[in-house]
């Protein structure tokens, strides 16, 4: 299920799914310690003897945020209850606490009493082993706590004249077949066991009595922190300031933040406007206070593959701060190259993926072949975009004093590597895992990825006056892009192959499927967009990835297995992926020569716009017949390439307006 409503301050981070469930909870770092582990927190409501959590189908429910904020903005109906509620929820910028806002509005014309409940499926560390709930009487709150893990929930009315559940249980779940205290809510009515241990839940509920047609406003909260004076400050503080100061200033605060660099955008229309401020908010909740740039938190896609997405790939964080940095956000991506410089190794490359604490992450990258032979478990395009996507940072912020933190570390040590990693007979670099970490060979991605990051290393030895070392870094990315021509291009073919194999006795395999990621040929800079080698192959690549169903889109490569909905691959080569269609708008836009040219990419980002989530979240990829979202969603990448998306056209709409031509008279072809 996707999640389509994150919030989060770096390090509290809530996803809702599409039922407005909490399903993930993650402290104290964005993507490491699932406090929830995915399991639903119930919502429900009780009104004139009838009951209904809110995943039940009777609910209409619209799930949106409040416009340029991380403020929640969902409305929900109950026909039969004859209930409306209006809910605002959001994460303190400053402090750790989770704040909800419910407006209740009793349809009916008679006054009733209603009575909301609020379920917390607390799993902490992870776990659901060695948990405790308890009802704390001094606040009427509830508490869960393991460790140096602990959460209080609390409520109130609107003018605060009363605070504190009125009615509470807590109790054990996943066990002998109990499902938890949620159960115990739907007569209307709890309990009131103050304490559990193990495997446990708590439910607290709080009334409101509302005239016919009279709205009432109740407040939720959640404090988190490391011990229980640390919540307990925080509930204290939340009811001494209000919870609604607390959610205006955060509104505030995000609005401040979306507003501070924007950029114009042209002739875009709205709505690809408020999808670039959008992307840019969902993708900032992705970004931990210490620096890591998580790929996504998601964690549904656990139950399929037993772990998740909730790590920190070198490659897709360069990529993000990258899309930061073209924002005007260059400061957000200052800790994440510090957090590259601390985890990459002394011979200077960077392995698969980290956990946000900076810690190595899960892997399946062997250190030995099947036959013995140790190998590198790389994907050397993660180590050399780093370095390439520091560059562009410094192109724009010129912060010297930081770069000369990163300078030996980071950007020599990695360019020494990358200039060393290669095979003598060929100058490619040596065999490393592709981008979708399902091969390994010499990817057209990999050596694009290579040779940018020693230009830009050479650029930053060039800063510092080491031209000697310049002059070696710049060499062997000539060699590498001659390689290129002389083993990756097919003439017959007339593009480039995907991957090439070395094999010991001489011989290569050449891999000639057609993958979106060649896109990186052109995109960092290797070649220019309208070689005509780069022309075939995106050419290639646009007639043969396209989704030719109702959905339309990009798929990543032909055949993808990944998730696979048809193996019609004629018509459906892959399931559409957001960055790869944005991908090859990204090239349509680097070879417009006319605004007319330049429209196709309104129709991509259109479609992107038309394809993601009310909330305007994006998934990693969607069905190709139902358009539903597959895999992880958001994918922090997916909003990246869009800001990137936009970002190069307004940029090519300035370029080809110039100073001399209207738009008017570029359309016209003049």
């Amino acid at each position: 299920m996707p999640r389509d409503l994150p919030i989060g301050n770096g390090r509290l981070l809530i996803n809702f799914d599409s039922n407005y469930y909490i399903r993930d909870l993650y402290f104290p770092h964005v993507g490491m310690e699932n406090q929830t582990l995915g399991h639903a927190s119930h919502f429900g409501v009780w009104a004139a003897g009838q009951f209904a959590w809110i995943d039940n189908s009777e609910w209409q429910r619209e799930l949106a945020y409040e416009e340029d904020t991380l403020v929640t903005d969902v409305k929900l109906l109950n026909e039969r209850l004859q209930l409306r509620m209006r809910c605002h929820d959001t994460v303190d910028f400053d402090r750790d606490v989770y704040l909800r806002r419910v407006d209740v509005e009793n349809c009916s014309a008679s006054e009733r009493e209603v009575r909301l409940f609020f379920h917390h499926n607390f799993h902490i560390m992870g776990t659901e082993v060695g948990d405790t709930a308890y009802f704390d009487p001094r606040h009427r709150s509830l508490m869960h706590y393991k460790g140096k893990r602990w959460f209080l929930c609390n409520v109130a009315r609107q003018d605060l004249s009363t605070d504190g559940f009125e009615a509470y249980a807590t109790g054990t779940k996943e066990i002998d077949g109990k499902e938890g205290t949620w159960r115990d809510a739907e007569d209307g009515r709890l309990e009131g066991n103050p304490i559990a241990q193990g495997s446990v839940d708590s439910t607290g509920a709080i009334s409101i009595k509302l005239k016919a047609n009279e709205v009432g406003t109740v407040y939720y909260w959640l404090c988190a922190g490391e011990s229980y004076n640390d919540v307990e400050r925080l509930n204290a503080l939340v009811l001494e300031r209000g919870p609604e100061h607390f959610i205006q200033r955060t509104r505030d605060y995000w609005k401040a933040w979306i507003h501070e660099k924007m950029m114009a955008f042209a002739d875009l229309p709205d709505e690809i406007c408020r999808m670039y401020r959008r992307s840019l908010l969902i993708l900032r909740t992705q970004v931990d206070h210490a620096g890591g740039i998580v790929a996504a938190n998601d964690s549904d896609i656990s139950q399929f593959a037993r772990d998740t997405y909730s790590y920190v790939w070198p490659r897709d964080g360069a990529l993000v701060a990258n899309a930061l940095v073209l924002a005007g956000h260059v400061d957000t991506t200052r800790r994440f190259f510090l957090f590259c410089r601390d985890i990459i190794t002394r011979d200077g490359y960077m392995l698969h993926k980290y956990n946000p604490d900076g810690s190595l992450g899960s892997s399946w990258h062997p250190w030995v072949t099947r036959d013995g032979w140790e190998q590198l478990p790389v994907q050397e395009d993660e180590t050399a975009l780093v370095i390439w996507s520091l560059w562009e940072r410094y192109k724009r912020h010129h912060d010297v004093e930081f770069v000369a933190e990163l300078y030996l570390r980071l950007i020599k040590d990695a360019a020494d590597w990358m200039v060393a990693y290669r095979d003598p007979r060929s100058n490619l670099p040596k065999h490393s895992w592709d981008l979708w970490e399902e091969r390994r060979g010499v990817l057209a991605f990999t050596v694009a990825a290579v040779w940018a990051g020693l230009q830009a290393a050479a650029h930053f030895t060039d800063t510092f006056g080491e031209l000697d070392i310049s002059a070696k870094y710049r060499q062997a990315a000539d060699e590498i892009k001659q390689a290129t021509i002389q083993h990756m291009y097919d003439p017959e073919l007339k593009r480039f192959l995907r991957m090439i194999q070395f094999h010991e006795d001489g011989t290569c395999t050449k891999d000639t499927t057609l993958d979106s990621s060649m896109w990186a040929l052109f995109r960092f800079g290797m070649f220019a967009p309208d070689d005509p080698m780069i022309v075939s192959t995106m050419q290639a690549i646009e007639d043969r990835l396209t989704v030719k169903t109702s959905v339309g889109g990009v798929a990543r490569y032909d055949n993808d297995y990944y998730h696979q909905v048809s193996q019609d691959i004629d018509k459906v080569p892959g399931n559409p992926w957001f960055i790869c269609t944005l991908w090859l708008a990204q090239w349509h836009i680097a070879r417009a020569k006319s605004l007319r040219e330049l429209q196709s990419a309104v129709a991509t980002l259109q479609w992107v716009e038309q394809h993601g989530l009310r909330s305007g979240v994006l998934a990693e990829q969607v069905d190709p017949y139902t358009d539903a979202p597959l895999s992880v969603s958001p994918l922090t990448w997916s909003h990246a390439e869009v800001l990137i998306t936009i970002h190069d056209y307004v940029e090519k709409y300035k370029e080809l307006v110039g100073d001399s031509l209207t738009p008017h008279q570029l359309l016209a072809g003049q």
